[in-house]
């Protein structure tokens, strides 16, 4: 860039010798314009040859630098806690890993390489004014430090309403994100009217911060407009009148006349690069907020295989201030035994999985597996050692075998089929049209709940995890599909230890003990028996669960016997 600088600026200095000697007579036409013609051409070429190179080194550049930005945030984001993702909105964090980092690539590849031209030019040009007239030199740059104030002042303005409108873009593509996702909720709710609505409500918004920074930009443009060409209405008089009393040359008038243009126009352009920087500081700013965050702590111990009895003692542990969804909790799960954990919604029975696959850390209590505290194991290893089937399973825009394998990728075909029969879903999947390579959707979205949940499950079963974890993933499938996967796992009984959570209380007789919650402490617990003879809770809710299946039975059967 600095080169083909030079190269651009030797042109106005050609043109002033030309136009010097043929004024002055010393010169022949033929003796003069032919050499000036060529040099003239060829710094041209020059200056044409390195800005070539000048740009495509920035895109190159910027290009490496907006890859390796997406790589780290994206990084950042598969490493920051549960805690964060919890209260983050998915759409503003798309758009920082979007528009952010595409507004930061533009800077670098353009407005980095505007403020190195603008300051080589003035660097190069100003010490080349001087040299030839002070009068001309102090007139023909009179107003540039005016323009470059009002561009400060400009950028100063329109900085915070850069912010306003990316933090608006970031709200507006949550709103279309989220609609996105749960399209079918509003269709199912008939809420297409209120969502356009609100839709509508937050682009008007966004548009009326737009339309507010472009009147700004607007403005700029006008009243630096009417700067430069009033700075170059003063060289065209005051050099003409210079010329005319014979005190330059009027080579050294059309030098300054041509320097002037080459300098004020980038020089007025600094408005727009310091608009853009704004931006950039900005996207920046939002950038770094991210890649600031606290990280999950890095391990440092080695990672070993994590087995054995688990032990829970007086755990306690709240998302947020406030009521606690652990309370001073206490248990014991023997390696290779199955156990249910039963409770109503917000009981903290999902919670104490978390906590046992350290999606969050407590700080008090204890959590001992295999005699060694939780908090110190590998975390990577305590992850590895457990399979979670979650009730609302996620599963990835891919393939049915793609998402059963995604736990273990080199597992062969007969292990995957076996998997996918324990979960009672291999029957579904040979009648896909294209079987085990049938594309699923987005989340799964052209399979049943109960398909989803019994992939799932069979992701899980093909990992052969040392602890098996099924967060009430059987509620979408029927008795008849239940009571198969309950034998498919009564048949794996001991070889990993289980835990069942669960509402329908068929599920929780396969287990050796019934843990009871509610407001995150143990009320109740032993085995089925034990627990129905004990009249508690556990009791009640049997015999509440299975007199309305004999009633929803008997209705049944009055409804086809009519």
């Amino acid at each position: 860039m600095a080169i083909g600088t030079v190269f651009l600026l030797l042109v106005p200095y050609v043109l002033k010798q030309v136009l010097d000697d043929l004024s002055g007579g010393d010169a022949t036409l033929a003796e003069t314009l032919i050499p000036a013609a060529v040099a003239i051409v060829t710094f041209n070429a020059l200056h044409g040859f390195f800005t070539y190179l000048r740009g495509r080194w920035a895109a190159e550049a910027s290009e490496g630098i907006a890859r390796r930005m997406r790589h780290q945030l994206f990084e950042q984001l598969e490493r920051l806690p549960c805690t964060y993702h919890d209260k983050a909105d998915t759409g503003d964090l798309v758009q920082r890993c979007s528009s952010d980092v595409e507004t930061v690539r533009v800077f670098m590849s353009a407005q980095i390489i505007e403020i190195a031209r603008v300051s080589l030019f003035l660097i190069v040009a100003i010490p080349i004014m001087l040299s030839q007239d002070l009068r001309m030199s102090a007139l023909s740059l009179s107003l540039v430090p005016v323009i470059v104030l009002f561009a400060v002042l400009f950028f100063r303005k329109v900085r915070g309403l850069f912010q306003q409108v990316d933090e608006s873009e970031g709200r507006l593509t949550t709103v279309i994100q989220e609609n996105l996702t749960g399209v079918r909720v509003v269709r199912a709710f008939a809420r297409q009217e209120y969502e356009i609505e609100k839709l509508l409500k937050q682009n008007g918004e966004f548009r009326d911060l737009e339309y507010k920074l472009f009147i700004v930009l607007s403005n700029y443009w006008a009243l630096s407009d009417f700067l430069v060409f009033t700075q170059m209405g003063m060289v065209l008089i005051g050099g003409g009148y210079f010329v005319i009393q014979g005190e330059i040359t009027l080579g050294t008038w059309i030098l300054f006349w041509w320097l002037l243009r080459t300098i004020i126009w980038p020089v007025r352009h600094i408005g727009r690069v310091l608009a853009d920087t704004g931006k950039a500081m900005v996207a920046i700013g939002r950038i770094q907020e991210i890649l600031n965050e606290q990280t999950e702590s890095v391990d440092d111990v080695p990672t070993e295989p994590v087995r054995g009895d688990i032990e829970v003692e007086n755990l306690t542990f709240a998302y947020r201030e406030g009521l606690p969804a652990l309370h001073k909790l206490s248990l014991t799960v023997s390696e290779g035994e199955t156990v249910a954990l039963l409770g109503p919604p917000g009981a903290g029975k999902s919670t104490l999985v978390n906590l046992l696959v350290r999606l969050y850390d407590y700080e008090q209590g204890s959590i001992c597996i295999g005699g060694r505290e939780l908090n110190s194991l590998n975390r990577d290893a305590v992850r590895s050692a457990f399979g979670m089937v979650l009730q609302d399973p996620f599963l990835y825009s891919k393939t049915v075998r793609e998402n059963v394998v995604i736990g273990r990728h080199s597992a062969a075909d007969h292990e995957v089929e076996e998997s996918a029969r324990a979960a009672d879903i291999h029957g579904n999947i040979v009648d896909f049209e294209d079987g085990y390579n049938t594309k699923v959707g987005e989340r799964g979205v052209t399979l049943s709940g109960g398909q989803r949940q019994r992939i799932a499950i069979a992701r899980a079963l093909l990992m052969n995890p040392t602890f098996l974890v099924l967060d009430d993933s059987l509620s979408a499938v029927d008795t008849k599909t239940e009571a198969h996967i309950l034998r498919s796992l009564a048949e794996r009984r001991g070889r990993q230890t289980t835990i069942l959570i669960a509402h329908r209380l068929s599920s929780t007789r396969l287990a050796d003990r019934i843990f009871v919650l509610d407001h995150g402490s143990i009320i109740e617990q032993g085995t089925h028996e034990h627990l129905l003879a004990a009249k508690g809770p556990y009791s009640r809710l049997w015999n509440i669960q299975g007199a309305l299946e004999e009633e929803i039975q008997r209705d049944l059967s009055g409804v086809s016997q009519g």
